[in-house]
């Protein structure tokens, strides 16, 4: 239920940047262990950004997925199910890769 108060948010911030100007498009950035749920936000969205510059804004998605990050060989990798191992044979540690959300981008009407 977090998501509707970013989601507010995040028309605030575009709505600031527009400077008045009409918003086209919203593209997010989310990380898969983020704790934010992208299609919530599409949801909210449609329902907040009614009657504001944003209405009728399409909002992109970008997803990072979760890295890991070998002790062994330092290469960044993707875990698998139930494994921290690394392909080296390593064990891979937690980074926070996969942890993002922020806007990356706002396009407004020329």
């Amino acid at each position: 239920m977090h998501e509707y108060g970013i989601t507010q948010s995040i028309i605030e911030t575009a709505e600031r940047y527009a400077d008045g100007k009409p918003v086209n498009k919203i593209v997010l950035v989310i990380g898969e262990s983020s704790d934010v749920v992208g299609e919530c936000i599409r949801l909210y969205f449609d329902i907040i950004a009614e009657n504001t510059i944003c209405e009728g804004a399409a909002v992109e998605i970008e997803t990072v997925k979760p890295m890991l990050k070998c002790n062994t060989c330092g290469a960044l990798f993707e875990r698998k199910p139930f494994s921290f191992e690394c392909p080296c044979g390593g064990e891979g540690e937690p980074t926070e890769i996969g942890r993002e959300f922020y806007i990356k981008h706002i396009e407004v009407e020329d």
